[in-house]
């Protein structure tokens, strides 16, 4: 036999709602199902007064959706370490150097950055060197110093 769920029963549902300060597509389906069941048979609405609630509507939902996919794409900007770390592209960083056969640091290098990558989420500084270093192990960052062959060709 089968029971009935007295967790369903109108008296046992919560007599207060919660008003929601947002107008969405549920709502206004909801809406527009009320306006068409109560209209007046005799004078029904008219079909371009329907289309033009549809378009609306229509319109509204694009422009929400829009809304969100430039909010991720914004949020994805933000948090991407290449856009975080570009600014130092043309900078001179100082590093502490890893000797590749001992594993070990080898005393503080310092190059010119070039460009910036990305590995496993982690900004990657690609130097003129030629070399790879994380972002983190940076220690130092500085203007490049001009050498007196470039002076002498600003002057000129």
């Amino acid at each position: 036999m089968t029971t009935i769920d007295t967790s369903l029963y109108l008296s046992n549902q919560p007599k207060t709602r919660i008003p929601s300060a947002d107008l969405g597509k549920d709502e206004f389906l909801k809406i527009l199902m009320t306006q068409l069941q109560n209209q007046d048979p005799t004078s029904p609405m008219d079909d371009t007064q329907f289309i033009s609630q549809m378009a609306q509507f229509s319109s509204l939902e694009q422009t929400m959706n829009m809304t969100k996919s430039i909010d991720t794409l914004v949020q994805s900007q933000l948090i991407s370490p290449v856009i975080k770390y570009s600014h130092m592209i043309g900078k001179e960083v100082t590093y502490q150097a890893i000797d590749p056969d001992t594993g070990k640091e080898s005393g503080s290098t310092s190059s010119k950055v070039v460009a910036v990558s990305q590995n496993e989420g982690w900004a990657v500084l690609e130097l003129q060197t030629g070399e790879k270093i994380y972002a983190d192990a940076v220690t130092q960052v500085t203007e490049p110093e001009l050498n007196d062959k470039t002076e002498q060709d600003v002057d000129a």
